[in-house]
């Protein structure tokens, strides 16, 4: 009887217990959308962007957070053993660590959001905005990492054969810290290369680059590489080592203008005026050029051929690298069109009674 009076207790307690737990969850939800629905109403009549960029990121993770805090102020007033309890605050100790992480990780979200809100990189001149974005791309990467970091370690911690563990650990630090430095140095060596990167700026988000022969833009900046989206959407991937280590073009490092250039290779006989002067027509009829720069002139003369070298100004490589395809074609076309004998030829001479002593060859 006695056995069964203590069964019934503990059952008693137990249905108490979770019935405390859940009403300290329940509250913890209820003040959470009383919370955010404040702020909804706020935001429909104001619309702060702080507000909502705060509304959006810290939704999830405070969903989480508030309830799991109600559910640890209701433990000391849980009918249960010590030992149980004990177990019960070791559990919620550990999601608390989790759920704060996750809040100050979505906080390096709403910087971003606040950044990107003040500063638009989608306009012609963003040099400004790119170096920016550069510099809050890994300093965002590298908060996140230390508080990952710093959050595991404070869980591991909390277990006192970890703490243990750790304490022994701490005699043999010096050996350990050689071993795990020549273990780990091309990855420090990222991460220095990746804060150089970010406070130098060789290289910012959105940069145009001729690496490796190919000709593409920055569109990510992580810890350990660079990505590429080349100009027909192919992704080149490289270390962060690489722009430290090694020569590259950067075709936006001062300015997003540009000055573009179209080799054409004609005959001696090219009448160069008539072709400056229908350079300058189709610069005038295209939107293309910005026009701040223009001129044809010769710049080489080779045994067969002349090298005349247009040149002119755009707002940025894109726009550069259409204007060259145009200017290209329509001079070419020109060319064949008005003066097909300035094509380049290829003259032979031959020797002999009833063959002309020079023919020309197109």
């Amino acid at each position: 009887m006695e056995k069964l009076t203590a069964y019934v207790h503990q059952l008693d307690d137990l249905a108490i217990g979770l019935t405390i737990l859940t009403a300290a969850a329940l509250a913890g939800i209820v003040v959470k959308y009383i919370i955010f629905w404040l702020l909804h109403i706020y935001n429909r009549h104001d619309n702060p962007y702080l507000v909502r960029s705060l509304t959006e990121n810290l939704n999830r993770p405070l969903a989480f957070f508030i309830p799991l805090l109600f559910v640890s102020i209701s433990l000391p007033g849980l009918p249960f053993s010590e030992q149980r309890v004990e177990i019960l605050r070791r559990i919620t100790e550990i999601l608390d660590i989790i759920a704060f992480a996750w809040i100050l990780v979505k906080l390096t979200d709403v910087a971003r959001d606040l950044v990107r809100h003040q500063y638009a990189i989608d306009k012609t001149d963003n040099i400004r905005e790119r170096k920016l974005f550069t510099q809050l791309t890994f300093m965002k990467r590298l908060a996140v990492t230390i508080i990952i970091f710093i959050a595991t370690a404070l869980i591991l911690l909390s277990f006192d054969a970890v703490r243990k563990l750790g304490t022994g650990l701490l005699t043999s630090a010096g050996v350990a810290g050689i071993v795990v430095g020549f273990a780990a140095q091309r990855s420090i060596a990222n991460l220095l290369a990746g804060l150089q990167l970010a406070f130098t700026q060789p290289i910012r988000i959105d940069d145009v680059l001729v690496v490796e022969g190919e000709f593409g833009r920055v569109e990510e900046i992580t810890m350990t590489y660079v990505v590429l989206r080349l100009w027909d959407n192919r992704r080149l991937i490289l270390p962060l080592n690489y722009f430290i280590e090694k020569p590259f073009q950067n075709w936006t490092r001062t300015g997003s203008d540009i000055l573009a250039t179209v080799y054409l290779y004609t005959d001696y006989t090219v009448p160069v005026d008539a072709v400056r002067n229908e350079l300058n027509r189709i610069l005038a009829g295209t939107d293309l050029w910005d026009k701040r720069v223009s001129g044809l002139q010769v710049t080489d003369s080779k045994e067969r051929t002349l090298e005349l070298r247009a040149l002119m100004s755009a707002n940025s490589s894109g726009i550069a690298w259409d204007l060259r395809c145009l200017v290209r074609e329509k001079l070419v076309l020109f060319i064949q069109q008005n003066y097909p004998g300035a094509l380049p030829k290829t003259r032979s001479e031959f020797v002999g009674e009833n063959i002309p002593a020079i023919a020309e060859v197109s």
